[in-house]
């Protein structure tokens, strides 16, 4: 009788497990659904809305201008000859300094004690110098000591020369006319050959540099002269004359050109500063121009998006030039396309469209 109850407690647990089992699943299904339900399903057909514009031919004639930086024609970290403490700096950043101007004084204490003492030296062999000299006229010694003695007095010169020279060296020049731009010691600081203690700039001349594309590089010339603006200063025009044209492209495919510019005579043009380079010569002809922010691709391949029949059509281009927020295209384009300007982040080559 006891095995009997057991086996129907048996399968009665048997039996509710599984419709457990098949309400969990029931339930796992349902939740399934529903969640598929809420998920986004992109629809490939559905048409994408875009900004476009219909692009014609027009008369191109703007003066160009490319961006570009200020940079010293010379900087230096001015470093001392000669080791030694640091006794006296007579300049601060900020300051002023001409070409020869002392900058930095070591201690020199012990070489001019030196100095003292071969100066007594040199003292004592003139005199034997003299003394040997009648001395040998009347043959009253050999000539060999006239001789060491004067080649003594020569080595004694030598000496002195030398320490002349060390002593010259504690002392930290300016090697040309410029503004220090960098304190990098103090005074009771250990300078040494090739430490650098000071840096000076010379702004008196800047080097302005600019990148363009492989299209525009024929447009400058070494030699010509440019007008250049700074971005600070826009109501001053300087004169920059190309000195250096690139021959190798940079990370961005463009070439660096370089103009070498006089500032003016307070000096209010700085390094760093931003500026553009115009050229003197301007386009007038015919051609097609868009909006920049309608190309994508890279530099080296951009491309636009045509609408035609309702779809995005993904088009090469060449471009021409840039000026300011528009790019003349020279091929890939005709009058009367419609070049899609806003809404390319989902577009895709194919995709239907709707323009506003």
């Amino acid at each position: 009788m006891k095995t009997k109850k057991t086996n129907f407690k048996k399968g009665l647990i048997i039996i509710l497990v599984l419709i457990s089992l098949v309400a969990l699943v029931a339930r796992i299904a349902k939740n399934r659904e529903t969640t598929l339900g809420q998920v986004y399903h992109y629809d490939k057909e559905q048409a994408i809305s875009v900004e476009a514009i219909t692009v014609k031919a027009e008369a191109i004639a703007a003066a160009l201008s490319y961006p570009g930086t200020f940079e010293p024609l010379r900087e230096t970290r001015v470093s001392a000859e000669m080791q030694g403490k640091i006794n006296a700096m007579y300049a601060d950043v900020g300051d002023v300094v001409h070409k020869g101007q002392p900058l930095i004084q070591l201690d020199n204490a012990l070489l001019k004690l030196q100095l003292q003492s071969v100066e007594v030296q040199i003292e004592g062999l003139e005199a034997d110098v003299a003394r040997f000299t009648v001395l040998a006229a009347a043959d009253a010694v050999q000539g060999v000591q006239l001789e060491k003695a004067d080649l003594g007095l020569k080595a004694a010169r030598v000496q002195k020369a030398t320490l002349l020279e060390q002593i010259s060296k504690t002392t930290v020049y300016a090697p040309f006319n410029g503004v220090v731009t960098a304190k990098l010691s103090e005074v009771g600081a250990f300078a040494a050959p090739g430490m650098p203690l000071l840096q000076i700039t010379d702004i008196s001349e800047l080097k302005f540099t600019v990148n363009v594309s492989e299209a525009d590089l024929p447009l400058f010339v070494t030699g010509e002269k440019y007008l250049v603006t700074a971005d600070a200063y826009k109501e001053d025009q300087l004169e920059g004359k190309a000195i250096m044209i690139g021959s190798k492209s940079n990370m961005g495919s463009s070439f660096p050109v370089q103009f070498l510019v006089r500032n003016s005579n307070s000096q209010k043009f700085k390094s760093g500063m931003f500026g553009k380079v115009h050229l003197n010569n301007t386009m007038s002809e015919m051609g097609i121009m868009i909006p920049t922010l309608a190309i994508s691709g890279s530099s080296t391949e951009p491309v636009v998006y045509i609408v035609s029949n309702g779809k995005a059509v993904q088009q090469k281009i060449e471009v021409l030039m840039n000026i300011e927020n528009k790019s003349v295209v020279k091929s890939g384009l005709n009058a009367g396309d419609v070049v899609v300007t806003r809404g390319l982040i989902n577009l895709y080559d194919g995709a239907n469209v709707i323009v506003k």
